[in-house]
């Protein structure tokens, strides 16, 4: 169930004093979503989404808040947020925050086809080009996914799951992490770092919003293109990427984002951060013998990086 917090009538009837948003008329939580809470909300003006952020401190969704204020002063697709009536947007009830936005008529896709991919790879592009360099006060309450973020994530997990295994698969992560070469000349911005089209309003075939900023952070421009490479080029059936597959969603990206020399370089140790990040998220599944993101990192060094550069970028 996608509700963690539930609310009554009487609920949203104080949060709306702090509004100018008519009445209260009717609420229905949204099922949708693993993480946060979501409701569909009903006033005498109109309609719109209350979400309640169950994880997630106040400077967090500040970050969230002030990126999504950014975003849309310059017209990029995303959701647009309600003022309360002293000005903010983000809101407190019961010691967690909350944000009120505008209700967005589209649907998510669970079949995308060509059309739809251009989009999302686009739009992706855009938000990179957009937030470059981008700085906010609360960056650091995000995690902002580097080598280090990574380390520490996976050696709290080892501990809490403190198991011989567990360690093992820590070991052999942290190996790995050192084997990255992701020069501090990289250029860093805002990834989205979540675009499944579950995240993505279409209305018939045309893109009308990204949603679900929750684990957006600063980080290496390269993480939302290998996520989507993932997504798209990495067969769930075989531990293999299907490089054919992977140079498209490049070529289509580097249309709307060229990348320089060096993040093509290093765009195969981007990869595998993306990859030694899904072991931190997956860390209880599989033994440390053999693993789903073990078995991928396996893949990508048996086609080693000069190949993987040349088979995306020159081939």
């Amino acid at each position: 169930m996608a509700v963690k917090t539930p609310f009554t009538p009487d609920d949203f009837v104080a949060i709306l004093s702090q509004y100018n948003l008519g009445t209260y008329a009717h609420s229905e939580a949204i099922q949708r979503g693993t993480v946060q809470t979501n409701y569909c909300l009903q006033t005498t003006q109109g309609k719109f989404v209350f979400r309640y952020y169950e994880t997630r401190s106040r400077e967090s969704v500040l970050f969230e808040s002030d990126l999504l204020a950014y975003l849309t002063e310059r017209h990029y697709p995303c959701p647009t947020q309600v003022k309360n009536t002293q000005g903010g947007y983000v809101g407190m009830y019961r010691h967690k925050p909350y944000i009120i936005f505008e209700f967005l008529d589209g649907q998510p896709l669970e079949h995308p086809n060509a059309h739809h991919w251009q989009q999302l790879i686009q739009k992706a592009a855009e938000l990179q080009k957009l937030t470059r360099n981008y700085c906010s006060p609360y960056i650091r309450y995000r995690w902002n996914y580097d080598p280090d973020l990574c380390h520490t994530l996976a050696r709290a997990e080892a501990t809490r799951v403190n198991t011989q295994s567990a360690h093992e698969k820590f070991m052999w992560l942290a190996r790995e992490l050192t084997a990255l070469d992701l020069p501090p000349s990289l250029p860093k911005g805002i990834c989205h770092c979540d675009f499944h089209f579950s995240n993505v309003l279409f209305q018939g075939e045309e893109l009308v919003a990204l949603l679900d900023f929750d684990d957006a952070n600063y980080t290496f421009l390269q993480f939302d293109l290998v996520g989507l490479i993932e997504y798209w080029a990495w067969a769930d059936t075989a531990d293999m990427l299907d490089v054919r597959k992977a140079r498209g969603v490049v070529q289509e990206y580097m249309k709307h984002r060229p990348l320089s020399l060096a993040e093509q370089q290093h765009l195969y140790d981007v990869y595998k951060l993306s990859i030694l990040f899904d072991c931190v998220w997956y860390f209880s599944r599989g033994d440390a013998n053999d693993f789903r993101e073990k078995r991928k990192i396996q893949a990508l060094q048996s086609l080693g990086r000069q190949q993987f550069f040349g088979e995306i970028f020159h081939k």
